[in-house]
């Protein structure tokens, strides 16, 4: 073989193999949090924000700039706050109490998914995707507190992380939506 092809070929070929492995964010499973299966599928088409929410945390009040997303971007947009109990035992509550909290302090009408940890062991595969590079293909990150926010595009893949010090309604996020 001319040694011309041999050396393109390896430059492309781990690229392909790397793609080739990748899994679809629409491809992981997940409940509502009243336990019913959510296909991401559904999504396509539009950006989605995943959100780690918690009801007694210093960020919580971004429930409320999280509902304004929603409401303003709900036809490019869908938001998707995941419980977690990781960071200070900040969501203690059951499914009912979240829901609850949720609708009567913010109004939230948005997806809220079921409770699920977003670091160490026991890591919900859908955070497994978003903050390995292996998974999603192109960044790795660690999740530091309630509220980090990742953004996935329209076509499924993986498009920037912001940290819980960026309000949902940031021109960083909303660039991504007009």
């Amino acid at each position: 073989m001319n040694p011309f092809k041999i050396f393109i070929a390896t430059l492309f070929t781990p690229k392909v193999k790397e793609t080739m492995n990748l899994k679809s964010v629409y491809d992981i499973k997940i409940n509502s949090l009243q336990g019913r299966p959510i296909d991401l599928k559904q999504f396509k088409g539009k950006f989605i924000l995943f959100v780690n929410v918690a009801s007694k945390c210093g960020f919580t009040p971004q429930y409320r700039d999280l509902q304004n997303l929603h409401e303003a971007y709900g036809n490019r947009l869908q938001v998707i706050g995941l419980p977690c109990n990781q960071f200070g035992a900040q969501e203690t509550g059951n499914a009912n109490e979240i829901e609850s909290f949720c609708e009567v302090n913010y109004g939230v009408s948005f997806l809220i998914t079921e409770k699920i940890d977003v670091k160490g062991k026991n890591q919900h595969p859908i955070y497994k995707w978003l903050t390995n590079k292996t998974e999603n293909g192109v960044s790795n990150s660690t999740v530091k507190w309630n509220f980090q926010k990742y953004l996935v595009s329209e076509e499924g893949k993986f498009a920037d992380y912001y940290y819980s010090t960026t309000n949902p309604m940031n021109k960083k996020i909303i660039k991504h939506l007009k």
